[in-house]
């Protein structure tokens, strides 16, 4: 079987989890060079995969077939534009910018550029919300009339991640956005509240906490809350009500332990622990399309459908007002 050789950009995180992943969980896709504006941190990653470290990006560039970017987001569409010009599809961390017509020169230079863009929304990948997806679309839903998800980070981030992060709904609630018109279809309108009970949050202008409601296109309805502090765990849930059937996503669920009065089991603590499978699978995907020329199953203006839609939750929140929104093609 053919493989795509990545290079990944970025070796944070987020480039850490796609390192792991590229050298030696995917089926298509491997790892082929890396670089990070930090050179020390690129070369101990090199090394511990057994791959070459570029000191330029432009080097990483000419020795992969296709980039991985999972850089700071400032560098986001810097280094998308960069690949794509040079012939290299590219797989990109969201959000492309936290600037809207950034985001669309970014996707528009990509288009021009004839090569394929992926942008990392890996809930798409995760066998469970895959096959409900999958489901939904047959029909075996029904009509679809509720949409309810929830997304619950353990421990908050450090607080001089938050500066850079576009603030609680365009880095958090856009997950849930995506996944809103991925399994439902496009929204119309969205009312958002938001509180902060650190008081971290507040000294930045942002929050911690926040409830959205949406309106579809096609009549139904949507809740989405999410909290960066739940403390007792990591927490990723959606429920889908249909006129036939009503689907609902909280797998894997581990094993659980019953004891008199009482039962229990573990919870996930991250992100990390929660979708190990979906993260190799992004990346596979994309080195399919890669090989085959079907184009990715999230695109860059998926990407900028759910950070418009972020950008409103925003408005609404600090307005105190819904807000309508121009339904996306």
């Amino acid at each position: 079987m053919r493989r795509v050789g990545f290079g990944l950009a970025g070796t944070g995180r987020m480039g850490r989890v796609h390192a792991g992943n590229l050298a030696g969980r995917c089926a298509v896709a491997e790892l082929a060079c890396v670089y990070d504006a930090d050179g020390e941190r690129a070369a101990a990653v090199a090394a511990e995969y057994g791959v070459p470290a570029a000191t330029t990006f432009a080097e990483l560039v000419e020795r992969s077939a296709a980039v991985a970017v999972a850089t700071p987001t400032g560098s986001h569409a810097e280094l998308t534009v960069t690949a794509a010009q040079a012939g290299r599809p590219v797989f990109c961390e969201k959000p492309l910018s936290l600037d809207r017509a950034t985001t669309v020169a970014t996707i528009e230079a990509v288009e021009a550029a004839g090569v394929p863009l992926q942008v990392g929304f890996h809930r798409r990948f995760d066998p469970d919300w895959a096959a409900a997806a999958a489901r939904i679309a047959a029909g075996e839903l029904g009509e679809v009339t509720l949409f309810r998800t929830s997304l619950r980070d353990m421990t908050p981030p450090d607080p001089n991640f938050l500066a850079g992060s576009g603030g609680f709904f365009v880095d958090v609630t856009v997950h849930d956005l995506d996944v809103a018109r991925w399994l439902v279809g496009e929204v119309v309108e969205v009312t958002a509240h938001g509180a902060a009970s650190d008081p971290a949050f507040a000294a930045l202008g942002d929050i911690d906490t926040a409830v959205c409601v949406l309106r579809f296109a096609n009549g139904a309805l949507g809740v989405i809350d999410n909290s960066r502090s739940a403390r007792y765990g990591y927490e990723c849930s959606t429920e889908v009500m249909g006129t036939l059937a009503t689907v609902r996503v909280e797998a894997p669920r581990p094993v659980e332990w019953r004891t008199p009065g009482q039962a229990g089991y573990p919870l996930a603590r991250d992100f990390e622990e929660r979708y190990p499978a979906a993260y190799a699978a992004e990346l596979d995907a994309f080195a399919r399309c890669v090989l085959d020329g079907t184009p990715p199953r999230v695109t860059g203006r998926d990407a900028l459908a759910a950070f418009d839609l972020a950008v409103a939750a925003t408005e609404s929140w600090r307005t105190g007002t819904t807000v309508t929104v121009k339904e996306q093609a």
